[in-house]
């Protein structure tokens, strides 16, 4: 027993060093122009099962020196899901899409839809659900002095505290939910080839309805053996072989 706790200490401090180490390296072979270097050595790091927005983004940044529109946009949109908000990753993607050929239009959503879709995407749900115990802790104390308080203005003070914090709460459990809802039902695939083709049935024999470049995102609806469904920005929807795409 105590040698497996030995054991287990030693992984997990020569792990984070060594996947340190090959950071470094790897940047070093960027900076140098070794792109292809430094995408082995960016791979090996997510191999030893470290995810982090550095390694994908600058892995995407290899990539994208090496004009692999694909893969680049692939590692972008990874870091976004670790985090949304980094301005850096969200400008290169915009410069890696630029590269993508299919030009597909959005749908719509009403101004008040996109303002409300902005404001659940500020944070993750588990930063929605941090920000609902810390107020629900912060309710608990204000609705204590204000029940205990004998002073008219302090209870004023406390009670509208409570009220905010219970607001507040309320928010953030329904954003919470709304956004692991909204991750767990829209999954996401990058197409990873040069050209690939969708077709209206997951059959090699259905007739061709389009054809997908590398780069383009779509949203993933179904699998079914070696095909998936994947339905386009402006609603298209088609089958493609899996062997087409990275999902996110």
């Amino acid at each position: 027993m105590k040698n497996l706790i030995y054991l287990i200490f030693f992984i997990s401090w020569v792990m984070p060093a060594q996947n340190e180490a090959l950071f470094e390296k790897a940047n070093a072979q960027y900076a140098e122009g070794n792109y292809e270097e430094a995408i082995s050595l960016y791979e090996q790091i997510i191999a030893n099962d470290e995810t982090s927005v550095p390694v994908y983004y600058n892995l995407g940044n290899s990539h994208y020196k090496l004009n692999n529109v694909g893969p680049s946009i692939y590692y972008y949109e990874k870091a976004l899901q670790l985090d949304p908000n980094d301005e850096d990753v969200q400008n290169n993607l915009e410069f890696a899409r630029n590269m993508t050929l299919d030009a597909i239009p959005e749908v719509e959503n009403s101004s008040f839809s996109k303002s409300v879709n902005k404001l659940i995407s500020l944070f993750s749900y588990n930063t929605w659900g941090v920000l609902a115990i810390i107020s629900s802790v912060l309710l608990a104390v204000f609705f204590v002095i204000y029940y205990f308080n004998t002073k008219p203005l302090a209870k004023r003070i406390f009670f509208g505290g409570a009220v905010l914090m219970f607001v507040l709460m309320a928010a953030s459990v329904f954003f919470a939910f709304q956004q692991q809802e909204i991750q767990l039902s829209n999954k996401f695939a990058i197409i990873y080839v040069e050209e690939a083709e969708v077709r209206n049935e997951p059959s090699q024999r259905a007739g061709n309805a389009f054809t997908l470049h590398e780069g383009t995102k779509a949203r993933v609806l179904e699998d079914y053996q070696d095909w998936v469904k994947l339905e386009l920005a402006n609603g298209t929807q088609g089958w493609t072989l899996n062997d087409n795409l990275r999902k996110l």
